[in-house]
């Protein structure tokens, strides 16, 4: 197909039409001006079904008003979203991330429209999606329609998150930051998680983290290794201080030798000028990313992941607060599994021992209603402020004095005395 340049958002979207199925482009790539037009056709249009992973900026077409125009299937949740989700005017869909792109390719959910930002395109045609392949790559490559954002803000990244613009249907230009992430310092208590987990991971690792305090305190505490290697659902500007140190070589990794891997990046401008035209960085389908058999073919691979809570048992909860869904299944287990697979490979669950409120995220049960993401089966460490629990392999009673020993300690009283009401264990 030949692209048509459209001179303004409102013209590029009129090729959405009631029933169809739209996603929307993730994370920093969120097409804000595409999604602000859409909405705009509310009148119009009825039974659109927004999909998406994490996006950016306003979600007006969540907007109650709405709700004949755009039905929404959120593979995660973001702070955008979450309130509606919790109102049942949005429909949360847990899914393993890695499998969301076969969801496309199978057309198991067939996609009509894909619309996403991405950068100039280069004096052959290709453009790329910049910061964000993740799951739009898949979206791009089976939607009937491409309606895209060309931002020259967004990165040109290696990887395979590149494209020509003959397969974009309908473009506008924008000249647009990106989102970003603003990096903020680690606190106290993360710097202490963060030096438990660093203390796990030994010279020549590859890593996996997610976005936040504690990855950014692991990172910071990684300083003095050697021959680091990053192969992640995402990057931040964590890396970036370890890499120009030498300390990220990824010269051990058994695939992408020598390169860092992420399905996408989420920082400051910092980080999307490090990943503009690097040749050390590829943007990936999380197909592959997130495949455990990419993972698992490593040695030695590190996962990081948090929680918003842990029972004495060791199930994870990740993704809701009782019966209220906050975030998503997203990567946690295709990670958790494929660093268990690794040879010398851990997987890491890090959280502090309580929120900033003071509430206990050690707890003998999870909410009623919590879903558990991590199995008990699964889970290998558990690192807080207080130390590392390794629940591997370890019987009901070995765990719950380990995870009592790195709760809060004006927890571990109470927490004694409930394990041996719950379960009759006596620590």
């Amino acid at each position: 197909m030949n692209s048509k340049y459209c001179s303004s958002p409102a013209e590029a979207v009129k090729i959405i039409e009631s029933g169809h199925r739209v996603f929307i482009h993730s994370a920093a790539a969120t097409p804000v001006r595409l999604v602000e037009a859409m909405t705009a056709r509310h009148e119009e249009l009825r039974d659109v079904e927004i999909v998406s992973i994490h996006t950016e900026g306003p979600a007006p077409y969540a907007e109650d008003q709405y709700a004949d125009s755009f039905q929404i299937s959120a593979f995660f949740i973001g702070s955008n979203i979450r309130k509606a989700v919790q109102r049942g005017r949005a429909h949360y869909v847990p899914i393993f991330l890695s499998e969301i792109p076969t969801l496309f390719r199978s057309g198991e959910m067939p996609l009509d429209v894909a619309m996403v930002t991405v950068s100039k395109p280069n004096e052959k045609g290709f453009c790329s999606l910049g910061c964000s392949v993740d799951v739009s790559n898949s979206a791009i490559d089976n939607a009937k329609y491409v309606i895209a954002q060309v931002n020259p803000n967004m990165p040109f990244v290696h990887g395979n998150g590149i494209l020509h613009m003959d397969k974009i249907t309908h473009y506008i230009e924008v000249d647009d930051p990106l989102f970003e992430m603003p990096v903020k310092s680690a606190t106290e208590i993360e710097k202490k998680i963060g030096k438990n987990v660093a203390e796990l991971i030994g010279d020549g690792a590859t890593l996996q983290m997610g976005i936040g305090g504690i990855p950014n305190a692991v990172l910071s505490s990684l300083a003095n290794h050697k021959g680091l290697g990053i192969h992640s659902e995402m990057i931040s500007d964590g890396v970036i201080d370890l890499y120009e140190k030498g300390v990220i070589t990824g010269m051990n990794k058994k695939t992408d030798l020598g390169k860092i891997v992420a399905g996408f990046a989420f920082g400051s401008r910092r980080l999307y000028d490090f990943i503009d035209h690097n040749p050390i960085v590829n943007m990936m389908d999380v197909s592959y990313v997130n495949d455990t058999r990419t993972i698992r073919s490593n040695p030695n691979f590190v996962a990081i992941n948090s929680a918003i809570e842990i029972d004495l048992l060791g199930q994870i909860c990740a993704d809701s607060i009782g019966t209220k869904h906050y975030s998503g299944v997203g990567g946690q287990m295709d990670f958790v599994r494929g660093a268990a697979l690794s040879p010398g490979g851990k997987a890491v669950i890090a959280l502090p021992s309580r929120t900033h409120k003071g509430i206990p995220r050690i707890v003998t049960t999870l909410k009623t209603g919590a879903s558990v993401v991590t199995t008990r089966a699964h889970v290998q460490y558990v690192a807080t402020e207080y130390g590392v629990a390794y629940l591997y392999a370890q019987n009901f009673k070995e765990r719950v004095k380990r995870m009592i020993q790195i709760a809060h300690p004006d927890d571990q009283e109470e927490l004694s005395k409930q394990a041996y009401n719950t379960f009759k264990i006596v620590v």
